[in-house]
């Protein structure tokens, strides 16, 4: 097996690796160690999720839609990624489809006062 840096160690040591690198806004790097975390254990929101915002602050949009859709599928209550959809959406210039996604996560988290 031919592995990298980015993808050696225990999941628990590559989320910290991928953390580090998100926190250090290199983006692509986090990107490149959670790709590979999130096939190992796609049943976790954390991972993905932060996967899903190192595309985004990368400017990866579809890729980061595409994680993001997978996550509201599988958990419709999950605020965040909600909020993160609409604007991922929104940077797309997909306001319409952005809406009801913002919406509701608006209400998820409590903040009714925008609906």
């Amino acid at each position: 097996m031919n592995t990298t840096y980015y993808d050696h160690g225990t999941p628990a040591e590559r989320w910290e690796r991928a953390r580090m690198f998100f926190d250090a806004k290199d983006y692509a790097a986090a990107a490149r160690v959670l790709g590979g975390l999130v096939e190992e254990v796609p049943e976790q929101t954390g991972p993905q999720l932060l996967l899903a915002r190192a595309y985004y602050h990368s400017a990866q949009l579809r890729r980061a839609e595409t994680e993001l859709r997978v996550i509201v599928e599988r958990d419709p209550v999950e605020h965040y990624a909600r909020l993160m959809l609409g604007r991922t959406l929104e940077r797309q210039g997909r306001r319409e489809e952005a809406e009801p996604h913002l919406r509701l996560a608006s209400a998820l988290a409590g903040d009714f006062e925008q609906l």
